[in-house]
């Protein structure tokens, strides 16, 4: 007998997935995007929303077709290669970058303008944040029900009532570009929404969204499979509403902050004008329970995944990964977003291509002969946009700032396409000569 979801229960998974997605960086970017990008606003929100929405939402859905994991959708570059890339996914959207990152958000536009933003406070704020993360994380099977039925609906509420606001209240007219965004609006957006994470969280979160169902006694493949893509699309279609409203929250707040300033200060801003003392407190209470429920998909999900190959139970790992995350997030919000720039603007590419081509390995004779190529230039051209962005930038050849799309911090793009072109040929050549040698 093959269990199926209610419509509530796809409904809650849906909201689960959404919520997963919503952490930090999706409420603190589009705001500064929106305040930076002036008249330019929607040419850069529709770049921002293919990296922040259309690519997540592919990732869930090739990850759906091939049953849940990293690991499966990685197959075609083989095994060692495969572990590789998910470890290095794991690891930073876990306790290197992501989990850290949700406690000291939180921290900063809660705790902070309260409590001041010394290191002893910080410190104890982590402690209970990452103690209640642990709690909940002990139990994974209960996801559906603390976050889809109760965490989820709390937050959901709580944006619609920001998203309302920005559209009904803007704040004021907005304010001329800067000078990046006049030049290339939409490659600005498209570059920004690479720092949510989002597109390395489908990549996590895509075993967590089937377990959900699994926990619900759902087995069959073919239903799995169903459920994970319209929760992707349920979720997609939410931070596509969600992104909007922030960007139009951000582009009417020109007169409120200064245009550099982080998305963390322009909704406090906007937050204060509008709602008063109470907007504080809301903002913060929004920050936190968007900021836990990521927390707690991201450590069940890398426990998950590191029992396979740790010999330690999931328990300990949950433990163990909570901890470190605390420690890390101690280094403070500036710093790890420094750290995490480089690394990101280097493993997304593979991680693009990988999600990109999994959809088109029907066409090829061997997939592998096209996927690992790709993949491979995407992640060498990846590393010189990474170096870039960090202190060491004088020691790349001078040719690599001439590079076409290097301006845009895409310069792995058409490397990465011509790569492809080479591969499709070789594999429809090669691939015809095995046939007729075979006839």
């Amino acid at each position: 007998m093959t269990h199926r979801l209610t419509p509530k229960d796809i409904l809650a998974l849906g909201f689960m997935t959404f919520a997963l997605f919503v952490g930090a960086g999706n409420i603190i970017f589009p705001p500064m995007v929106g305040i930076q990008s002036g008249e330019h606003v929607w040419v850069a929100a529709l770049g921002f929303l293919i990296t922040a929405v259309g690519l997540p939402v592919m990732t869930v859905i090739a990850l759906a077709r091939v049953g849940g994991g990293i690991d499966a959708l990685s197959s075609p570059i083989g095994k060692a290669a495969g572990l590789l890339l998910a470890t290095v996914c794991y690891l930073a959207v876990g306790p290197l970058f992501a989990t850290p990152r949700t406690a000291t958000v939180s921290f900063e536009v809660g705790i902070a303008p309260i409590a001041g933003d010394g290191a002893m406070p910080l410190v104890i704020y982590s402690l209970i944040y990452f103690a209640l993360v642990i709690g909940i994380s002990l139990y994974p099977g209960k996801l559906l029900d603390t976050v889809g039925h109760v965490l989820a609906p709390l937050k959901i509420v709580a944006l619609t009532v920001l998203g309302v606001a920005a559209v009904l209240w803007p704040a004021g007219g907005t304010i001329p570009a800067t000078d990046a965004y006049q030049q290339a609006a939409f490659s600005g957006g498209f570059v920004n929404g690479y720092l949510t994470m989002d597109t390395l969280g489908a990549m996590v979160f895509g075993i967590v969204i089937v377990n959900a169902a699994r926990s619900r006694g759902v087995s069959d493949a073919r239903l799995l499979t169903r459920y994970t893509v319209l929760a992707g699309l349920i979720a997609g279609c939410g931070l596509a509403l969600v992104y909007l409203s922030l960007f139009k929250l951000g582009s009417g707040s020109g007169t409120l902050v200064d245009q550099n300033v982080n998305g963390a200060a322009i909704l406090h801003a906007y937050v204060q004008q509008t709602f008063g003392g109470m907007g504080s407190v809301f903002l913060a209470a929004l920050i936190f329970v968007a900021c836990m429920v990521t927390a707690v998909g991201l450590t069940c999900a890398c426990a998950e995944f590191f029992e396979q190959y740790l010999p330690l139970s999931y328990r300990s790992l949950v433990f163990i990964l909570g901890l470190f995350s605390m420690v890390v997030s101690n280094l403070g919000l500036s710093h790890l977003i420094q750290i995490s720039i480089p690394v990101l603007t280097a493993i997304y590419p593979p991680c693009i291509v990988l999600v990109v081509l999994s959809f088109t390995l029907s066409w090829w004779n061997k997939g592998a002969w096209i996927v690992a190529p790709t993949m491979l230039i995407s992640l060498l051209f990846g590393i010189i946009d990474a170096v870039k962005t960090t202190n060491f930038s004088a020691l790349l050849p001078s040719f690599t700032q001439h590079l076409p799309l290097a301006e845009q911090g895409l310069a792995w793009l058409p490397p990465s396409l011509a790569m492809l072109v080479v591969a499709g040929v070789y594999d429809r050549v090669l691939g015809r000569q095995r046939v007729t040698a075979h006839q």
